[in-house]
């Protein structure tokens, strides 16, 4: 087992240590992830990382290479080495299930635990929801202006190695169709295609022999570059090899949208009235949602996606919410400091419906369950009880989750136009400010 105890931050160490010192570590605490905003224009955010965030914790542990790397650097006294030696998760995690909507203030993940065994999860929560959330609520602007049309995930040369992975994973929870990632396909299950790059037209004597070698090797169905060169004499030569049954070519480059209306009246001329155009070249939500007038039948994206499209974060943050008092009470805490103010006690959640089943409000209820109307969704799940995962998150289900979810918002939610989020968050009782 790899660990994932040292993806984490120094001062988490530091901290657990002098808690210990001073006795608050053994203190019942409950931790919150939440994001006080959405990212500027934005009217929805999509929670991504769950899944990932449950097999890490279960290689949180502090092996002997762990523990020896904090001694021999001296980040903590030898006691905490002792203490995270034995360390072991054995809170309670609940929060929203992957693939749901959020909006500021929802507590899509609470923690509850003793205060060190949860400070030390801080880093490792918010450096996988900050990036595959993100990736999430990008890939789902990206589908909703694609519509029935199909998005492939392509961005794996556009980001680290292992991002990428979890950025394929994301994508296709928010409804990508595949990724061009092997990895992504062998441990999660996500669709994977790919068929060739400009170098492999190159690297032939010309255009016809390298079609000719494609076609021989993955048959008719397959889908043709045909920009490398001439994009016109690129199309012909390619019906000419595949015949009318080719089944797609790719534009990479140039005006896109004229490219795709003199290809198709191209296509259809030479017989190939079912050969399907995809296009690619540095897409992103605007850029496709621009497309949609024209006879494209897919996009493949890339550095947009993998960066979030301009919100490469989700701005997170995990906060200390509630902790036992030297009486044993829970009492809430909360931060208090200019512009960065958080809301003190346990939250649950649920998104209050109209009569037309049509999203209202994030109802948060504050130290126990918020008022539901009778229609409304609970929005709050069990994942973790006594360290020991009890609500796995699969991707197939997220997938249709955020389907359902993104179905329940205002229209107005799915706007590229910038607004406000598509729905007010209310808190029962309303925070003291």
């Amino acid at each position: 087992m790899t660990s994932t105890a040292l993806l984490t931050d120094h001062y988490e160490l530091t901290m657990l240590q002098a808690s210990l010192r001073s006795g608050a570590a053994h203190r019942r605490c409950v931790f919150e992830a939440f994001a006080r905003r959405l990212p500027d224009g934005r009217r929805y955010g999509v929670l991504a990382g769950t899944g990932r965030f449950l097999d890490a914790l279960g290689q949180f542990r502090f092996g002997d290479p762990e523990v020896e790397a904090l001694r021999r650097t001296g980040v903590v006294d030898e006691a905490t080495c002792d203490w995270l030696a034995g360390y072991r998760f054995t809170g309670d995690v609940s929060g929203y299930a992957e693939g749901e909507c959020y909006f500021p203030g929802s507590p899509v993940l609470v923690v509850e635990s003793t205060f060190a065994e949860g400070v030390v999860l801080e880093t490792l929560i918010l450096s996988i929801f900050n990036h595959d959330t993100a990736i999430a609520s990008a890939a789902s602007r990206m589908t909703v202006s694609a519509g029935e049309r199909p998005c492939i995930e392509m961005g794996s040369r556009r980001t680290h190695e292992v991002a990428a992975v979890a950025a394929a994973r994301a994508a296709y929870i928010a409804g990508f169709a595949a990724t061009s990632n092997l990895e992504a396909g062998r441990r999660y299950g996500v669709p994977t295609a790919g068929t060739a790059s400009h170098a492999f037209t190159l690297v032939h004597d010309d255009e016809r022999q390298a079609f000719q070698a494609q076609v021989d090797s993955l048959g008719a169905g397959t889908t043709l570059l045909v920009d490398t060169y001439d994009v016109p004499t690129g199309v012909l030569t390619a019906v000419e090899v595949a015949g009318p049954g080719l089944g797609a070519v790719r534009l990479d480059s140039g005006d896109l949208l004229s490219q795709a209306r003199d290809v198709r009246a191209q296509l259809d001329d030479l017989g190939a009235t079912g050969t399907k155009i995809i296009v690619t070249s540095d897409l992103d939500e605007f850029a496709i949602a621009g497309l949609a007038a024209g006879p494209v039948d897919g996009y493949g994206v890339g550095t947009e996606l993998v960066t979030g499209s301009g919100a490469p974060t989700a701005s997170m943050v995990y906060k200390l919410v509630a902790r036992t008092t030297e009486d044993g009470v829970m009492e809430p805490v909360e931060k208090r400091s200019k512009d960065k103010r958080s809301v003190g006690g346990r939250k649950w959640a649920l998104r209050r419906m109209n009569v037309r089943g049509v999203a209202e409000a994030e109802v948060i209820g504050v130290g126990d369950l918020p008022r539901n109307d009778g229609n409304d969704r609970p929005l709050m799940t069990e994942l973790v009880r006594g360290g020991e995962v009890v609500g796995p998150q699969d991707i197939h289900e997220a997938r249709a989750r955020h389907a359902a979810a993104l179905a329940e918002l205002p229209r107005a939610a799915l706007r590229l136009q910038r607004g406000e989020a598509a729905i007010p968050t209310l808190y029962e009782p309303e925070p003291e400010r």
